[in-house]
């Protein structure tokens, strides 16, 4: 029998006082800003799988073309045991890992961490349904508060996907990097998908598709707000940018109000005043280059033993062993 379980570590009132938490930091700095995690409600989850199937979204592509290619010797190589997934979502791309795993004859647990508990079910259930005997144990939580209470039989393999590490800040990424390896025994294993520096033209195609489907998606952040805070914020109002910043190497995605406004959040107890023209930060996301993330690695614990991209070189896929903590 496939055993299937789901280990809840946020609940409906935890999550909203963390969200309280950060749209009073973020929306009373001088400088708004929203964290992108926000955007992932079920709507959110679903508006960002429209996303990766778009013409302008390159990255999905590419690194499910790193993991056709590589999965059986990423297979070959951890010999793992379990398969850590953080931001599962649909778990798409991992089917390929936990293929390569099954093929190789190691793999006995799947553990998908997303902070969407329904996002999670629906993936957890179809993952159920299309591996029979494998053990499926989802986790509801945030990957930069519960790492240390991922289940799973040693060696494991954590996979973090999409390019997403790129949207934390250079100092909260290395902080994130070195919390995963804190939660690894040595010689356990940690697969990161990078999204690399190119024409910045491609890349702010990516960030701002010709269907606005991004722009929804980036709007959605403030729904999430009105839904869960009893904010009036009107999405009309407020219209998605995006740029490259060529100093940081990053596509920064901002919500710039059309006109002068106060936003009420109840809950929160907040009045927000924009005027016409203010942004909302809503996501950095960071491009890489090889040299660059091996150094980012190393400095976490980390020992890169392979590093592979996409024919076009547009996305990197490195495979690195937690290594001594003396070492």
């Amino acid at each position: 029998m496939t055993e299937f379980d789901l280990d809840v570590h946020r609940d409906p009132d935890g999550i909203t006082e963390a969200l309280v938490m950060d749209v009073r930091s973020g929306l009373t700095a001088a400088q708004k800003w929203l964290p992108p995690k926000w955007f992932y409600d079920a709507r959110g989850s679903e508006l960002f799988e429209e996303i990766t199937a778009l013409p302008e979204y390159y990255p999905t592509r590419a690194e499910r073309e790193v993991l056709q290619r590589e999965s059986a010797e990423i297979a070959r190589v951890t010999g793992a045991r379990t398969l850590v997934e953080l931001g599962s979502g649909s778990s798409e791309k991992t089917r390929l890992l936990l293929d390569g795993l099954r093929g190789h004859g190691t793999l006995r647990e799947f553990v998908p961490l997303d902070v969407s508990e329904t996002a999670l079910a629906e993936a957890v259930e179809a993952i159920r349904a299309d591996y029979p005997g494998l053990e499926v144990r989802g986790v509801v939580g945030d990957f930069t508060e519960h790492l240390g209470l991922l289940p799973g039989e040693p060696p494991r393999l954590v996979v973090f996907l999409g390019g997403t590490i790129g949207n934390f800040l250079p100092a909260e990424r290395a902080k994130f990097l070195r919390s995963v390896r804190d939660v690894l025994a040595e010689g356990e294993w940690l697969l990161l998908g990078t999204d690399l520096v190119k024409d910045p033209v491609v890349l702010e195609r990516a960030y701002d598709d010709a269907a606005g489907v991004t722009a929804a998606f980036n709007r959605n952040v403030l729904r999430v707000i009105n839904e869960r805070l009893g904010a009036d914020f009107d999405l009309t109002k407020f219209v998605h940018e995006s740029y490259w910043d060529a100093g940081n190497e990053w596509i920064e995605m901002r919500l710039r109000a059309l006109e002068d406004m106060t936003v009420r959040i109840p809950a929160a107890n907040l009045a927000v005043r924009f005027t016409a023209g203010e942004h909302i930060r809503t996501e950095v996301s960071a491009k890489f280059r090889p040299a660059g993330v091996s150094s980012e690695l190393a400095e976490a614990g980390f020992e890169l033993e392979r590093w592979w991209t996409d024919s076009a070189a547009r996305f990197g896929v490195s495979l690195a062993r937690a290594r001594n903590v003396g070492a």
